[in-house]
């Protein structure tokens, strides 16, 4: 009689069925774990992606730079804004003169070595009123820009998240205040509360944040559908933790252009306001007031200085961080950076 070999390791015994490993028909278990590793994988490559342009890698910050400095006229335009910054700081120790301190005996007088630039209808040194100009320029219209953005990027988002009846709301008070010009809105909110600095930055902010909350209501219902936020929604993330991780460092970049572009719009505006006689009182040396109070001497020769001086540095004080804004376009835009 023949005695077969004992069959190999692992082979089951005549007669008895062969085990089968567990088996997930559904694909459950496994498709659940495979899903809640692709959400974290895309949250952790998403938050440590953010985390590195967030912190400045010296690659990210060069990126733009790069891109920045190809557009010379943007160069330019932060070199100018670099400057009245300057002034604006240190205004106090770059002025001979008071800017409010008035001679009524020495009005109109054209430039010479004691006023490089003369002196206004008041007789105030024009150079010491354009440098103390640029500092209330620069604080009206930075301070304006900040509480604008910080107003509509937060109604913007909450309206492009929610969407629903929290977006209509929001978008129709929008349309509302977008229905006013600029200047006819700011005239009656300065109208109500009186002459001042804060009225007219009460006034800008009003009429100025639905623009960025526009802005930023488009960017957050475009991102809002997007994998690295679906991923971690699936992970319970909360609405206030997507907004502020995920969709507002990736939204931003279109606000920050316009913020740099409403601050040339601001100084303009405060300009008008004052050039009207409803911006800040008579007695403040604002470039819109300086050639408000010029007005009568345009046409005299030799009186140039008057309106001239003021007027050049609303213009290139606005130009200045129109460069800025769209250099910012150039080196922020997701498709150039990614075309390299």
């Amino acid at each position: 009689m023949t005695t077969l070999p004992p069959p190999p390791e692992g082979t089951p015994a005549a007669g008895i069925p062969p085990t089968e490993p567990f088996a997930d028909p559904d694909g459950l278990h496994s498709a659940g774990q495979t899903d809640q590793r692709a959400a974290s994988a895309v949250e952790g490559k998403t938050v440590a992606t953010r985390r590195r342009r967030r912190s400045g890698s010296p690659g990210a910050l060069a990126d733009i730079w790069s891109r920045y400095k190809r557009n010379k006229l943007a160069v330019a335009g932060l070199v100018i804004v670099a400057v009245i910054l300057f002034m604006a700081i240190f205004q106090p120790f770059l002025t001979p003169y008071d800017p409010f301190e008035q001679n009524l005996l020495n009005t109109t007088a054209p430039p010479s070595a004691d006023h490089i630039l003369g002196t206004d209808v008041l007789g105030r040194d024009m150079y010491s009123a354009l440098v103390y100009g640029a500092r209330l320029a620069m604080v009206v219209g930075i301070g304006t820009m900040l509480m604008s953005v910080i107003v509509g990027v937060a109604f913007g988002a909450l309206a492009g998240y929610k969407r629903g009846w929290v977006d209509a709301v929001i978008m129709r008070f929008t349309d509302i205040l977008l229905a006013f010009p600029l200047l006819v809105g700011a005239i009656f909110v300065v109208r109500i509360f009186g002459q001042g600095v804060l009225p007219v930055v009460i006034a800008l902010v009003i009429f100025g944040w639905p623009t960025s909350a526009r802005l930023m209501r488009g960017q957050t219902l475009a991102l809002r559908e997007s994998e690295y936020v679906e991923a971690a929604r699936s992970i319970g993330a909360s609405d206030t933790r997507i907004v502020l991780r995920h969709i507002l460092p990736n939204a931003i970049a279109p606000v920050v252009v316009y913020a740099f572009t409403s601050v040339g719009v601001v100084v303009v505006a405060m300009a008008s306001l004052s050039f009207l006689g409803v911006g800040v009182p008579a007695d403040v040396p604002e470039w819109g007031r300086l050639i408000s109070q010029s007005y009568n001497f345009i046409r005299v020769p030799g009186n140039e200085h008057l309106w001239l001086a003021p007027a050049m540095a609303i213009v290139i004080t606005t130009l200045a961080f129109a460069f800025v804004a769209d250099g910012l376009r150039d080196a922020l835009d997701p498709k150039l950076r990614g075309g390299n």
